[in-house]
């Protein structure tokens, strides 16, 4: 007799039995693992963008027509002059009529110009301004930039993130949904107990804080769950994204977002519990 009277003094409401641990943290625990894919996908996304970024915006070619070696030495020459120039190096010819092959074929007899590949040391500097000093000594040099391909790379890693953000959303309101959806079906189930409880003078607040506290619970163990699914996912994700973003690997997994994962969800389920159960009270004859 002592123990279920030790347990109803704990849970006078009943509610380990009126919310369904299994269903809600199952949930949760995939919305958690969408959550956690979504941010990994973020991050990653990111990463690569900002590393193709900052590549193609420190990448700047001068074009040498007739690329004699007295022309080819006076803009190398210029270049390397020029402080914001970490390096230059020519193209090897051979290397160029290799990458024109898929367009131009074997290239024979066409008159190429010559190639030097920049290395800028500050990306602030403007491109244009090192252009103006080759090609006042080097007439018909011409500089290009890559900065279409900066705009490209910086609206693409805006769109992956905005498309994240609306999915992490979604996904929160999904949960509050069905946490306020397993809320509504607890109460109707501890009906009598709740207004017994409400009409010996327990107030809203105190009512709602106790199923606001097992609805959290719930959803942070669903949640740690559904994050610590998802690694796999993500492994395999880092696994392959690591070539393309300089080994990062793991490094690249977003330790702290997921780590917060739970506590995200435990907030939204505390939030939907509260407002859920206060409509429900009020609502009562």
């Amino acid at each position: 007799m002592a123990e279920p009277r030790r347990r109803l003094a704990r849970d006078p409401l009943g509610l380990r039995r009126a919310l369904a641990d299994r269903l809600l943290v199952g949930l949760v625990a995939a919305m958690a693992l969408l959550a956690a894919v979504a941010l990994a996908g973020r991050s990653g996304a990111d990463r690569l963008a900002e590393r193709w970024r900052e590549g193609a915006q420190a990448a700047v070619t001068v074009q040498v027509p007739q690329p004699t070696p007295e022309r080819m030495a006076r803009a190398l020459a210029v270049l390397r002059r020029q402080p914001a120039v970490a390096a230059a190096e020519p193209v090897d010819p051979a290397r160029m009529a290799e990458l024109l092959r898929p367009w131009l074929g074997t290239a024979e007899g066409l008159p190429l110009p010559g190639v030097i590949e920049l290395r800028l040391a500050d990306l602030s500097v403007d491109a244009v301004l090192i252009g103006d000093a080759v090609a006042a000594e080097v007439p018909g040099a011409v500089t290009e930039a890559h900065g279409v391909w900066v705009g490209h790379l910086t609206a693409l890693a805006r769109a992956v993130q905005g498309v994240a953000f609306a999915a992490l959303a979604l996904v929160a309101g999904v949960a509050a949904a069905v946490v306020g959806v397993a809320v509504r079906a607890g109460l109707s189930a501890r009906r009598d107990a709740v207004l017994v409880l409400h009409g010996l003078g327990a107030t809203d607040a105190d009512v709602s804080s106790r199923f606001a506290r097992r609805a959290s619970f719930l959803a942070a163990a669903g949640a740690t769950w559904g994050t610590v699914l998802a690694l796999p996912a993500l492994a395999g994700l880092a696994s392959l994204a690591g070539p393309l973003a300089g080994g990062a690997g793991w490094h690249a997994v977003p330790w702290l977002e997921l780590a917060l994962v739970p506590v995200a969800a435990a907030g939204v389920a505390w939030v939907a519990t509260q407002a859920t159960v206060r409509l429900w009270l009020r609502r009562l004859p």
